[in-house]
């Protein structure tokens, strides 16, 4: 009211809502700052309220408009409105200052409001507001009530990531990897013991299946992980199911290790763990080396990339002129190498990434690079580090193309092995036979 520059005996609430009620519109009265008000004044927020709803509001919504109230508050101030108006339909509308708005609009609708008001992934002014990627949920599948359309779950919230993705894209922003239902790390284990654990146990570690809201279990390779995480990686990723207990397994993961305490992280790039873990299975066959590369930028955007590389003992040179060193390489070993393998043509880099990683942030000289690759429905994720960004680049870029062809060539081997079907007589090539033999290990 004082930021509106008004006063309760203004017949502005009453005349507003009558006249557009008049004019046969629907109106939904939002109580801007009600919250802050009631505890200021509770008699006059609610008087507020009670004319809005009296001349013909058909919800009364409740907003927190500064965010700042906690949520038993919340409950308490709504439980008492509901107390005093029994009949009058209620709604909330949260803001997010002080991390809250998801819990305060579940409180609000314990507290008997029916309407509920949020964006997708909380996108809103300041911190944000309800984020309904969460409160939709947790609503019918915590609480018990029904929410959008009368089906059933799976169904109703099945393409709830995608929405969430879609809303990003459209916003151009980056999808956050730890929101709650949707985001990459939402169903993600990462402990030896806990990834071992919610393969027997699911619900231990998962509150509800992934595939209701349309996202899915995913094992994290990073210096918490055992053996088990990265067998269940290499299944999920490769699909090859592994021992975890075996000697390629546990050299792998020291080496992973050792890596991470250098700024490696394996959490979002699983690809580069992949190959390492096929070097130790003896799985890996080198497709190609990249031998020498040079870069020359000037002042302006533009910069000219030199590539030497080595395919099937053959050395070959390509240049590439790009938007940005990382740009021109990757266009001359894209020229250099689809000459051999033409199916690279189909993989596309889609995102890159570059962060100083905090464990070594002291030292201010060393990065981390994250690489996206796609090829169709695929993707995967590769990193690279160094005290040369362009050098961190490269790496995490040669490892995407080198995981692409690595996989194709995996291809024949999940084909043959009886873990995956019936294998064909005479069938078993070396690729099958070094599988078969680490796994006993």
């Amino acid at each position: 009211l004082h930021a509106c520059r008004s006063t309760l005996e203004d017949p502005l609430i009453a005349e507003s809502v009558e006249y557009l009620r008049g004019h046969g519109v629907e109106v939904i009265y939002d109580a801007e700052h009600f919250y802050q008000g009631y505890l200021e004044d509770p008699e006059a927020a609610l008087a507020s309220i009670e004319t809005a709803w009296r001349a013909g509001a058909r919800a009364v919504v409740l907003a927190d408009t500064n965010g700042g109230t906690p949520p038993q508050e919340v409950y308490r101030i709504t439980a008492e409105v509901r107390r005093r108006f029994p009949a009058m339909p209620l709604g909330a509308h949260m803001h997010n200052d002080i991390g809250c708005a998801v819990a305060n609009t579940l409180m609000a609708v314990a507290a008997g409001a029916r309407h509920v008001q949020g964006t997708i992934n909380g996108v809103g002014e300041r911190t944000g507001n309800a984020d309904l990627a969460a409160v939709l949920p947790t609503l019918e599948l915590k609480m018990g009530f029904r929410v959008l359309r009368d089906e059933p779950p799976a169904v109703k919230f099945g393409r709830l990531r995608e929405a969430s993705r879609l809303v990003y894209e459209a916003l151009g922003l980056q999808p956050n990897p730890y929101q709650p239902y949707v985001g990459d790390f939402a169903f993600a284990h990462k402990g030896g013991v806990h990834a071992d654990a919610v393969m027997k146990v699911p619900r231990a570690y998962e509150h509800v299946d992934p595939a209701l809201v349309g996202n899915r279990r995913v094992f994290v390779v990073s210096e918490m992980a055992g053996g088990a995480s990265l067998a269940l990686k290499a299944a999920e990723e490769l699909g090859m199911p592994l021992d975890k207990r075996s000697d390629a397994v546990r050299r792998a993961l020291e080496e992973i290790k050792r890596l991470e305490r250098k700024g490696y992280s394996f959490d979002l790039a699983p690809a580069s763990a992949m190959l390492i873990l096929m070097r130790h299975l003896g799985l890996y066959k080198e497709r190609f080396r990249l031998l020498e590369w040079r870069v020359v930028t000037g002042p302006d955007e533009r910069a000219y990339a030199v590539v030497k590389v080595l395919v099937g003992g053959e050395e070959r040179l390509e240049a590439g002129e790009g938007v940005g060193p990382v740009h021109a390489v990757d266009v001359a070993l894209r020229r250099a190498l689809t000459v051999s393998f033409p199916q690279l043509k189909a993989v596309a880099l889609s995102d890159y990434r570059v962060v100083l990683p905090a464990s070594v942030r002291s030292t201010e000289s060393v990065v981390r690079v994250t690489a996206e690759f796609r090829n169709g429905e695929r993707i995967w994720r590769t990193v690279g580090v160094s005290s040369n960004i362009v050098k961190a680049s490269i790496r995490a870029l040669v490892d995407g193309y080198d995981f692409a062809l690595q996989l194709e060539a995996l291809a024949p081997s999940r084909e043959v092995d009886p873990r995956y079907g019936e294998r064909r007589a005479g069938q078993l090539d070396g690729h099958q036979r070094l599988a078969e033999e680490q796994v006993g290990k």
